[in-house]
C-alpha cells in the first residue's frame, strides 16, 4: 500500500499513528489544546474528547475560548456560562463526569479584580469607565482571559482534564502571546508615566503629565481629554496591587503549556486552506517548544467499492447510457467517480503535511452523515478518533 492509498486511514505512510486514547487516558497529561482553522470542526472534536475522557473515568471539563456557541449546541445545552456546567446523559460508571463551560472575558476580568483586592476597592474600579471598557472590548483581552481561566482551572486540581477549544488560527496564537503582550502593556512607557502619581504621593495627574510631557505628549493628552486620562490613570494606580500577579500567572501558564501535561491536537479538514494553516501552526508550536503530540484529520471521505476505478466507474456508466439501460445506475457509477476524485484530492492535500511534519502522527475521522448536535454523534466522532490508530 503507498503513501497515498493510506491516508484513506488518516495516516499517511510517512507518518505515525495518532493514538488518541493514550493521550486522553494518560493520567500525566492534564490539558488538551484543540488548535485549527475555523469551519473544520474543531470544537466537535474538543467536545468528542471530552466527553470520551469522562465516560473512560476522567473527570473533565471542556473550555471553549471561542465566542461561537457550538460547543452547547453539540452537547445539548441552551447556554454555556463562564462556570463550569455538567453536561447530563454522561456514563458516569466508571467514575468520570463532563463538565462545559464557555470564556466571559469581563466576568473572568471581574474574578481577577475580586480575587485580589477589597470589595470597596473592587467597586471603585468596576465603576470606572477605563475598566469597564478595558473588560470589555480592548484588543487582547479575550486572550488574557483565557490565560487566566485556564491557569484558575488548573490550579484548582479539581479536574483530571481540561480540553481547550481555542478560536481559529490566528486567534489562537493571540491566546499563546498572551503573557508576551501583557508583559509590553504593563511595561510601557505611557503606563509607566501613568503609574507615577501613585508612587509620588498622589499628586496631581494632569499637573505631572503637563510638567513631564513633550509638546506631542500634550498633544496627545489634548485630543484625548483630560477626562479620559483621568479615568486611565485612576485604573492604572491600581494595577500594581490588584494586577500585580496577572503577568507571573500568565507566564507560569505558559511554562505549563510547554510542559508535558499539555498535548496540542491540531484539527484540519483535508483542503489546502485547512492544512496550510495546521502547517502554519505547527511550525510556530516547535519554534515555541510546544508539545504538538498530532494533527486530527477531520470530515476524510471514503469510497465503498475502493477496487472499482474512476475510468471504469465512467465507462460503465457511458455504455449504460449508449445503451439507455438502468440510469440509475449509469447516475450511481457517475456519483462513484466524483467521489473517487475528491478521495484523490484529499489523499493529495493530507500528503502535503505529512511531507512537511513527518514526525507529527495523523489520525482521521471519516465524514459524518449529518451534523453532530447530540451525545451520540460526539460518542460517534469519538469513536472514529479512538479507532483511528
Amino acid at each position: 500500500m503507498t503513501a497515498v492509498d493510506d491516508v484513506l486511514s488518516g495516516r499517511p505512510a510517512a507518518s505515525p499513528t495518532l493514538d488518541v486514547d493514550a493521550i486522553i487516558g494518560d493520567p500525566s497529561v492534564r490539558i488538551v489544546v484543540c488548535c485549527g482553522s475555523g469551519g473544520v470542526g474543531k470544537t466537535t472534536t474538543a467536545a468528542a474528547l471530552g466527553l470520551r475522557a469522562a465516560e473512560q473515568g476522567r473527570r473533565t471539563v471542556v473550555l471553549t475560548i471561542d465566542p461561537a456557541r457550538r460547543l452547547a449546541q453539540s452537547m445539548g445545552l441552551t447556554e454555556l456560562s463562564n462556570t463550569p456546567r455538567e453536561v447530563a446523559g454522561v456514563d458516569t460508571g466508571n467514575g468520570g463526569a463532563l463538565f462545559a463551560m464557555m470564556l466571559d472575558m469581563k466576568r473572568t476580568f471581574d474574578e481577577v479584580v475580586l480575587a485580589h483586592t477589597d470589595p470597596a476597592k473592587a467597586q471603585e474600579i468596576f465603576a470606572n469607565p477605563f475598566y469597564q471598557a478595558m473588560s470589555s472590548t480592548f484588543a487582547g483581552t479575550q486572550e488574557y482571559m483565557a490565560m487566566e481561566k485556564l491557569g484558575q482551572l488548573r490550579a484548582t486540581d479539581e479536574w483530571d482534564l481540561i480540553v481547550v477549544d481555542t478560536p481559529p488560527s490566528r486567534s489562537a496564537l493571540d491566546f499563546l502571546d498572551a503573557p508576551q503582550h501583557l508583559a509590553k502593556f504593563l511595561d510601557g512607557r505611557m503606563l509607566r508615566m501613568l503609574l507615577v502619581p501613585a508612587r509620588n504621593g498622589g499628586r496631581s495627574v494632569l499637573r505631572l503629565m503637563t510638567a513631564s510631557f513633550s509638546l506631542v505628549g500634550r498633544a496627545f493628552m489634548k485630543v484625548l481629554g483630560t477626562e479620559l486620562i483621568s479615568d486611565v490613570s485612576t485604573f492604572v494606580s491600581s494595577l500594581d496591587s490588584t494586577f500585580g500577579g496577572f503577568r507571573q500567572r500568565a507566564e507560569r501558564t505558559y511554562r505549563v503549556l510547554q510542559h508535558r501535561e499539555t498535548a496540542f491536537l491540531l484539527v484540519a479538514a483535508p483542503e489546502p486552506d485547512a492544512i496550510r494553516e495546521a502547517t502554519y501552526f505547527a511550525e510556530r508550536l516547535s519554534a515555541d517548544r510546544m508539545p504538538l503530540s498530532g494533527l486530527v484529520l477531520n470530515r476524510v471521505h471514503q469510497v465503498a467499492a475502493a477496487q472499482l476505478s474512476t475510468d471504469r466507474s465512467l465507462g460503465a456508466a457511458e455504455s449504460l447510457t449508449a445503451a439507455a439501460e438502468s440510469p440509475q445506475t449509469a447516475a450511481a457509477l457517475r456519483i462513484h467517480a466524483g467521489l473517487r476524485r475528491r478521495v484523490a484530492r484529499e489523499r493529495s492535500v493530507a500528503e502535503r503535511f505529512a511531507l512537511a511534519h513527518p514526525q507529527v502522527p495523523l489520525s482521521a475521522v471519516p465524514a459524518q452523515p449529518a451534523d453532530v448536535h447530540d451525545l451520540d454523534g460526539l460518542r460517534a466522532v469519538g469513536a472514529a478518533l479512538g479507532d483511528a490508530h
